[in-house]
Parts: C-alpha cells; sequence; structure tokens
C-alpha cells in the first residue's frame, strides 16, 4: 500500500507519523538490497486443453449399422474402416442408374421423341444427379475426401455441360439444314452416354461413402464432440431421415450393429492426441505482449502440484467477448510434458477440455537491478523506493523496467547494493533513523 493511500484521515495520519517517528513499532520495518538479476514479466490467462484435431463421422444418409469393427478408446490409423452402414434408398438409387447406363445409346441408336425434349430431359436428369451428389459429399466428415468427392462432381457437371452444348449445336445445325441427321444423333447419344455414366459412378460414390473410415489417426471415441452438432442436410440427400440428435444426458452413445441411423447423426468421433495444445483467453490489455515462440508456464486442476511447459504458436486478430463483457484473444500455445514440483516425477498426459492457468513469460531481462515488487510504492502519483541513506531512510523516485510477481526492474534511481525499505515503508517518514 503507498504512503499516499495511507494519509487519508487526520486521526490516522496522527497515529501512523506518531508511531513511525517514535520508532514504536520497529519490527514493522523490513530492510533489504537491491540486487542484480532476471526478471520476467508474467501475463496470467485461463485456458483449456485442446487436441490436435477431433474428426467426427457422421450417417451420410439414413441406413441401418451393418458393422462396427471398433471400441472406444481404440487407436487407429488414417485411412481404417471404422464401420459400415447399409442405406437401402442410396443402394436404389446406385441400382436406377446402373440400370439407365445399362439402357443407354452406345452411339447407334436414335433418340425417340422430338431431338430438343430428349436434350432437355437429359439435361434434367443430369442437373438432379449432379444435385444429389453434391449432397452426399457435403455430409463426408473426412475432409480430404469430401473435397475430392465434390470435385468430382464439379467435373462430371462441366464435361456434361460441354456435351450437352455440342448435342444442342448439332440440333440447331439439323434445323437449319446445315447437318446430317446423323451428326444430331451421334451427339445426342453421347450426351445421354455421358449423362447415364456420370449418374452411375456418382451414386456409387456416395454408396461407398457409407463405409466410415477414420479421417486421422488417433482415439476413437463413440458419438459426436462435444461442441454443437452442425445443421441437418438429410432434406438434401432427399432420403426422408429425422433430423439427428444429440444423445440425452445419462444415455449411451455407443452405435450398435443393427441399429437404425438418420441422416446426419453424429457416430464416432477421432482425436488425434498427437500434439495437445492449449487455447488461452488473455485480456485486451496484456494481449499485444503476447508474441509467438513466448513461453509459458502451466498449471492445471486436474494435476494439482504438476507445472506444464507451453510455447505461443498464434494469436488471433479477431477478439472474443466474454460473459462479462470484457474483451480477450484467444491465444494458441504447444504443449509439453509436465513435472510435479515436490517429487520431479513425470506429470500425466493431460485431456483435452481440462481447464488450465497459462502463465505467459512475455518479457525478460537479465543482469538488470532489481528490487522486491512490495519496495515500491507510489508517492504523489510517481514509483518510489525508499532508500537508507546515510543511516536515514530517505524517498527515491525510480522508473521501472519489466515488472514480475515478485521482483522488477529498476531502471533508474536505485542501483545494486543500495540498502532499501522492502516491507513497511507507509511506517517511515523521511530522515527517520534507519534500524
Amino acid at each position: 500500500m503507498s504512503r499516499t493511500a495511507m494519509i487519508a484521515g487526520g486521526s490516522l495520519v496522527l497515529l501512523l507519523l506518531t508511531a513511525a517517528s517514535c520508532d514504536s513499532d520497529p519490527t514493522s520495518v523490513r530492510l533489504g538490497t537491491a540486487t542484480v538479476g532476471t526478471v520476467d514479466e508474467i501475463v496470467e490467462a485461463p485456458g483449456s486443453v485442446t487436441a490436435r484435431t477431433a474428426a467426427t463421422l457422421s450417417a451420410p444418409a439414413a441406413g441401418t449399422v451393418s458393422d462396427v469393427l471398433v471400441e472406444p478408446g481404440d487407436r487407429v490409423r488414417k485411412g481404417a474402416v471404422l464401420a459400415v452402414i447399409t442405406s437401402p434408398e442410396l443402394e436404389r438409387r446406385r441400382d436406377a442408374a446402373k440400370d439407365a447406363l445399362d439402357r443407354s445409346p452406345s452411339g447407334g441408336g436414335v433418340p425417340s421423341g422430338d431431338f430438343t425434349e430428349v436434350r432437355e430431359s437429359t439435361d434434367r436428369r443430369a442437373e438432379k444427379a449432379f444435385r444429389q451428389a453434391r449432397a452426399a459429399a457435403a455430409k463426408i466428415a473426412d475432409p480430404t475426401l469430401r473435397k475430392a468427392l465434390i470435385e468430382q462432381v464439379g467435373t462430371a457437371r462441366e464435361q456434361y455441360a460441354a456435351a450437352s452444348d455440342a448435342a444442342a449445336a448439332a440440333v440447331r445445325a439439323v434445323q437449319r439444314g446445315v447437318a446430317s441427321l446423323g451428326e444430331a444423333v451421334s451427339s445426342l447419344s453421347a450426351a445421354q452416354r455421358m449423362q447415364a455414366q456420370q449418374a452411375y459412378a456418382l451414386a456409387d460414390a456416395a454408396v461407398d461413402a457409407l463405409t466410415l473410415r477414420a479421417p486421422v489417426s488417433g482415439v476413437v471415441q463413440f458419438g459426436g464432440a462435444a461442441s454443437p452438432a452442425g445443421p441437418d442436410l438429410s432434406s438434401l440427400l432427399g432420403t426422408g431421415g429425422t433430423n439427428a440428435t444429440t444423445p440425452a444426458e445419462g444415455v449411451d452413445s455407443a452405435i450398435t450393429e443393427g441399429s437404425y441411423v438418420a441422416a446426419g447423426t453424429p457416430l464416432l468421433t477421432v482425436i488425434d492426441m498427437g500434439r495437445l495444445g492449449l487455447a488461452a483467453e488473455v485480456d485486451e490489455t496484456d494481449v499485444l505482449l503476447v508474441k509467438p515462440g513466448v513461453r509459458a508456464d502451466v498449471e492445471l486442476d486436474a494435476a494439482t502440484g504438476a507445472t506444464y511447459q507451453a510455447t505461443v504458436r498464434s494469436v488471433d486478430l479477431l477478439p472474443t467477448t466474454s460473459a462479462r463483457g470484457g474483451v480477450s484473444y484467444r491465444v494458441r500455445l504447444d504443449l509439453g510434458g509436465g513435472k510435479f514440483a515436490d517429487s520431479g516425477g513425470a506429470a500425466p498426459s493431460p485431456r483435452p477440455g481440462m481447464s488450465a492457468i497459462v502463465r505467459l513469460k512475455v518479457r525478460q531481462v537479465e543482469d538488470a537491478v532489481t528490487v522486491p515488487a512490495s519496495a515500491v510504492v507510489s508517492t504523489d502519483g510517481r514509483d518510489t523506493v525508499w532508500a537508507v541513506r546515510d543511516g536515514r531512510y530517505q524517498p527515491v523516485p525510480v522508473r521501472l523496467g519489466v515488472q514480475g510477481e515478485e521482483t522488477v526492474q529498476v531502471v533508474a534511481g536505485v542501483d545494486a547494493g543500495q540498502q532499501i525499505v522492502v516491507a513497511g515503508a507507509d511506517q517511515v517518514e523521511p530522515g527517520d533513523r534507519a534500524r
């Protein structure tokens, strides 16, 4: 507490001055010495443990779980088959596409009906197949596979559009009398054949997606991640499935063979524990001091007495607003190993979601003149240290540098070796004899 803060009332001022001048309680004043050392400035922030990634596999369509090949806690490699779903709807769609492909003209048949009507009908069937395929691909959890399937749909759409345009041009040429009927028939047949081939390929890919594979290497957990589930896309798939729901508390989320699942139902989650991290919320008043590479000490509520090491990986540019209205920024750190302070033994590996206190060492100075933080008081709005000079107390204005939790750097005002008051500065007056 500063000396000026203590002189708030007349009677209290008189009491304190009397006590100091008469040295009635000399033991309340403690002396120390300014030294040379290292000071770490610490920014403390709440945080939680994060996994490298957690990928949830959801049912791409309504169906029945026909096979489950893993148990919770199993470690799997990327690409391993975890479960298989049987979807009569998607299988019927693939069978219908296969029949259409078998019946499509191979190049010599003349399409029945008006050429323009035939082409427009083929376009409608193709567009429907593309929409269904893209909606099904959007439900794939594996980002690599999902991207590949969506690109496959896009490529197929472009190829068909080119074939359809060629057929339209051939029909117009026949109508103008500048091309033979055979050219139009050949173009329309090629467009129909391409539409049938692509519809079957996309429908077959949707059925293949019913085999759920691990999108990343990691540990298996039944059900979805703790975060809110994404929007239900069963209406886009055209499967008529009910909305996916999160299991109620107290209900086993394990999937079993023979159970029915709606489109979009989260079935399995694979957690990549290869690199644990931290997400810390740093107040806006401190975030400008935090840079990538800054080191931190971490304490977990779940591992009392253990300290873990961490390093800042990135700092978000956009803020988050806390429930109390404060502005903070998310800082992401790589989490290292931990040790118990008493035994020096290795601390247990944390689990994602565990609460943590992160102490970021934002600034450090070595070979600096340091004093205990308790030695610095505010006098007339200035940082002050009470020094002992010629055997008497004297207030000395100081300029501070890096400020740690227990010690602070003094840039100017006090030299190393100077005797100072480290406690009880409110009990002394200028010129009092030091004891």
